[in-house]
């Protein structure tokens, strides 16, 4: 089978030229009989994995990615924190995958939108939704429209170049923020808060958040979780890497580890939390600090004079009630309040329906379905977030992804999936789209616009240099 790229350096450039050349190899592939035509929606860690495993299984299938953005591999690129190159090394294996000749990127279609999932389904055999999880969960509490008060995936995408998040422009003109929420992603933003900007340079975070990060004057972030120290949702390499981080206090409440060791009875206490008992205390101001709140959640954010600009929040106390790994945090009655210049929110994302036509449950805020089969529509898959919720690592979504791919080959062994209906994959998409005045990015012009964020990077000193707006990475794609 041709692959579109191959196609795209002898022929003249044009605002048709891809979609022309995607209908061309698809008549050309075609004519050696039915393959199984699976779309994928979203250019993600979930999605990727999910085509990796259905090619590698099958030799015959052809597999679509659709993906909102113009850019692929969505949280590695968008969410993974700037100092940790190493977890955005799996980029390599998905390009492995999308330079496979049965492999196909359609970047700047919006789904839900551009295209709807009927219209899909009537062109493939299967279609998986993996777009993971792009809303924030609500505190609910008064005051969290402060100016001043962030999502933590906005915090991220800002830092990170998402290009929804580049107008965002955060005030680090204050001593402390207060981060709610203790996981992987609230440790990433308070690391990145705190390191030293000689570490960040190194890194591909945007020249715009290193310009507000060098005059920030943030000394203090304090990370405030509703549970106890063992049930802390952050993995420990990451509490280590905050704990060693350069020029940083640990500021903790030593009575939060009250009862650890009897709860533990007896096992080993991890050194993290041994080493955060012997460098906290309370925070003198002598240093920049990182502190750990226990047992607390937000009941109001407080204004300052003014009553738009957030001041201070307000924190519930908590008690744990029980023993051991089960026990409970219940109220005390008592609250307390902090004063900080920034809250940012890390309490979860949650995904949001894309089409009426699919099944989605607003209280779990993922796709209904069974093992990744979507509930009462044959044909329609779902894997990663959007199938199980916001949760894990990397490697976890590429588990889950490997097994909504295995569902799938399982629905084709059986039958489930009728092979004997034509189904014209994206040749009739891409014509949809072209009528509808929507133009595709390949994979091959996307590598444009690697190549081009890679060049600007190099100039400054750094992997890449990314491009934040939209209209940019169009418009070096298509050049």
């Amino acid at each position: 089978m041709l692959y579109a790229s191959k196609w795209l350096g002898i022929l003249p450039s044009s605002g048709s030229c891809s979609c022309s050349v995607s209908l061309l190899v698809r008549k050309l592939s075609s004519v050696s009989g039915a393959a199984p035509k699976v779309c994928i929606v979203g250019g993600g860690p979930a999605g990727f994995y999910t085509a990796q495993q259905l090619l590698k299984a099958r030799h015959d299938i052809v597999v679509d990615i659709y993906e909102r953005l113009p850019v692929p591999f969505g949280l590695v690129r968008f969410g993974v924190a700037p100092d940790h190159p190493e977890v955005k090394n799996v980029i390599n294996t998905f390009t492995q995958t999308a330079h496979s000749e049965r492999f196909y990127f359609h970047g700047n279609v919006n789904v839900g939108m551009d295209i709807s999932v009927e219209e899909l389904k009537e062109a493939y055999h299967a279609v998986v939704l993996s777009y993971g999880a792009e809303g924030n969960r609500s505190l609910a509490v008064s005051g969290e429209d402060l100016i001043g008060v962030f999502s933590a995936r906005d915090f991220v995408g800002w830092y990170n170049g998402h290009p929804s998040n580049k107008e965002l422009h955060p005030d680090l003109n204050c001593e402390t923020v207060v981060i709610l929420g203790q996981g992987n992603v609230a440790l990433d933003i308070a690391r990145v808060l705190l390191s030293p900007l000689d570490m960040l340079k190194k890194t591909d975070i945007t020249q715009r958040a290193l310009q507000t990060l060098a005059a920030s004057r943030v000394r203090r972030v304090l990370m405030v979780g509703r549970r106890g120290p063992l049930q802390i949702a952050g993995t420990i390499k990451e509490v280590r890497e905050m704990i060693n981080l350069p020029g940083t206090k640990a500021d903790l409440l030593p009575v939060d580890y009250d009862g650890i060791a009897e709860a533990l009875n007896g096992r080993n206490v991890d050194r993290a939390h041994d080493k955060n008992i012997e460098n906290g205390g309370w925070w003198t101001g002598s240093k920049q600090a990182m502190g750990i709140r226990f047992l607390r959640s937000p009941v109001k954010v407080l204004p300052g004079a003014d009553g738009k600009r957030v001041a201070g929040i307000r924190l519930a106390v908590k008690k744990l009630e029980g023993s051991g790994e089960g026990a409970q945090a219940i109220p005390t009655g008592h609250t307390e309040d902090l004063e900080c210049g920034m809250v940012i929110c890390s309490i979860g994302y949650k995904s949001l329906p894309i089409d009426p036509a699919v099944p989605f449950d607003p209280r779990r805020a993922i796709v209904q379905n069974n093992l990744g089969r979507v509930q009462g529509t044959a044909g329609l898959y779902c894997s990663g977030w959007l199938k199980r919720g916001p949760t894990g690592v990397i490697a976890t979504t590429m588990n889950d992804s490997f097994d909504t791919a295995r569902i799938i080959l399982n629905d084709l062994e059986a039958g489930t999936l009728d092979m004997s209906i034509h189904k014209p994959g994206a040749q009739d998409i891409t014509a949809l789209l072209k009528a509808r005045g929507v133009r595709e990015v390949s994979f091959s012009e996307w590598e444009k616009i690697n190549s081009e964020e890679v060049r600007r990077g190099e100039a400054l000193g750094k992997p890449r240099e990314k491009l934040l707006d939209v209209e940019e990475m169009l418009a070096v794609a298509w050049s």
